[in-house]
């Protein structure tokens, strides 16, 4: 096993088990047991715990965004692209394995230290923020704000009870802002 298959191993085994038990609640032993990659090799590819919580939100934001932009981009002819986010949720939060996000459960876990881990967490809400600026309305900068607040929020409410009403009442709710235009 070469480093990057290593790393691939260590980051999926990482991401299965910080999203499903908690950053705090799994060690770098449980990681290594996981992933079949030797103590030694981890500690050589991540340094520190901290390395790779940052490499795993990374990877995640990276997979997550690129998923709700094909989502909506795709359905842009189709549908409104604000609402088409909303259907995006939907899914995501009737996924067996939903958990919540996981930006914001690692923020949660781990405040505003360590630094590399706090600098992805905004960096991933500030490109959502980006993404539903671009989606709404060019001259209501407020409109980005408020969307982001009914994602968030909706977001928060399905980790507590999965499924996908949170997103159809975010939608519902982002509908009635856009047609207040």
């Amino acid at each position: 096993m070469d480093d990057e298959e290593a790393r691939t191993r260590l980051l999926d085994a990482a991401e299965a088990l910080f999203y499903a038990d908690g950053i705090q609640a799994v060690g770098m032993d449980r990681i290594r047991a996981e992933s079949g990659v030797p103590l030694k090799r981890l500690y050589r590819i991540f340094p520190a715990k901290e390395a790779l919580i940052t490499a795993y939100l990374e990877r995640r934001d990276r997979r997550w965004m690129t998923s709700l932009r094909e989502a909506v981009t795709t359905t842009a002819g189709a549908a409104d692209p604000v609402t088409a986010v909303f259907d995006w949720l939907a899914d995501w939060f009737s996924e067996p394995d939903f958990r919540g996000c996981a930006f914001l459960n690692a923020y949660g876990e781990l405040g505003a230290g360590p630094a590399g881990v706090h600098d992805v967490v905004r960096r991933h809400k500030a490109e959502l923020r980006s993404l539903l600026a671009d989606l709404a309305v060019r001259d209501r900068e407020d409109l980005a704000d408020q969307l982001l607040i009914l994602v968030e929020g909706a977001t928060v409410v399905a980790a507590l009870d999965p499924g996908p009403e949170p997103a159809h009442l975010a939608r519902e709710m982002a509908r009635q802002l856009l047609s207040a235009r």
